[in-house]
């Protein structure tokens, strides 16, 4: 986010925010119909399919804290990380504490969204991915647009790396200390694992720095370099086949159990054979992924 609306110099364009609207829109849609196509081919009532979704956070995401990006000043939106941050923990804790059943977030999407169109993998309507829960989820995006700020305006890398390195340790100190009164959850994204993860990915990301920027380490990461290059892509269409897998039928099995019990079983196991497997779908798309990166196939939005 730093490195592209740094192209425009950050100017509040209208032909900018259509950019952003656009984006948000479209990848948005593109949660929705994988949710949509899941629904179809499986045979499920399309009344009840799930409205939201990893993409559909992403779009809400970007969209939002790109907004906010464009419109304040840097110390302002440290301020406006912080207050959401708080203000999210105050919500959820005075609205019903952080259980499965009477979390706030639960009920925000009940009221908005209806119980009919959320996630139940839990065995109770509730959305890891739902509507309240997406606040910190921008904290996490403008964490993000921080560490982009930090590289782009580094005058020495090293230097950078080290800045970088003591504010993940913050990060990561005050987000455990914060868990003991609002405990570390993904599923409500809370407040201490915005901290946590956010520190880590710092200091990931200048570990990284130091090693392929600073010492020139490269080769090791030219596998990662090809998911990177179409992410987005290959996030949706991975799920589009994993339904397509377990609606097409192989011996009164989907082809996905098929698979599983008949190929990778009896060869590793159930554990193992159930890791192979994944592997097996992992190298199947970085194969698609690098027949496309040759081909300077990029898909972009």
């Amino acid at each position: 986010m730093m490195f592209s609306f740094s192209k425009y110099d950050f100017r509040r364009t209208k032909k900018v925010y259509q950019k952003i609207a656009k984006r948000t829109a479209i990848i948005f849609l593109i949660g929705l119909l994988g949710h949509l196509y899941g629904t179809l081919v499986h045979g499920r009532e399309i009344e009840n399919f799930r409205i939201m979704g990893v993409l559909q956070r992403i779009a809400l995401c970007y969209g939002i804290a790109a907004v906010l990006v464009l419109r304040f000043k840097l110390q302002h939106l440290w301020i406006i990380l912080i207050a959401a941050l708080i203000g999210y923990w105050q919500l959820l804790l005075w609205n019903g504490g952080y259980e499965l059943e009477t979390n706030f977030a639960r009920t925000v999407d009940m009221v908005i969204l209806g119980s009919s169109h959320l996630y139940k993998g839990t065995g109770i309507p509730f959305d890891p991915e739902g509507l309240l829960s997406t606040i910190p989820s921008i904290m996490t995006v403008l964490l993000g647009f921080f560490a982009g700020v930090m590289i782009h305006s580094a005058t020495d890398q090293v230097d950078n790396v080290k800045k970088m390195l003591i504010l993940g340790a913050l990060l990561i100190v005050t987000g455990w200390l914060w868990s003991f009164v609002f405990p570390i959850n993904k599923q409500l994204w809370t407040s201490s694992y915005v901290l946590v993860t956010g520190g880590i990915a710092f200091m990931v990301l200048a570990a990284l720095i130091w090693v392929i920027d600073i010492n020139a380490v490269k080769k090791p990461f030219y596998a990662f370099e090809i998911f990177g290059t179409n992410s987005l892509f290959v996030y949706a269409a991975s799920g589009v086949w994993t339904n397509t897998m377990l609606w097409l039928q192989v011996d009164n099995r989907s082809l996905y159990s098929f698979m599983y019990t008949d190929w990778f079983v009896p060869l590793a196991g159930n554990m193992n054979g159930s890791f192979l497997f994944a592997l097996a779908n992992v190298v199947l798309w970085w194969l698609i992924l690098y027949i496309m990166y040759r081909k300077k196939i990029f898909i972009k939005i």
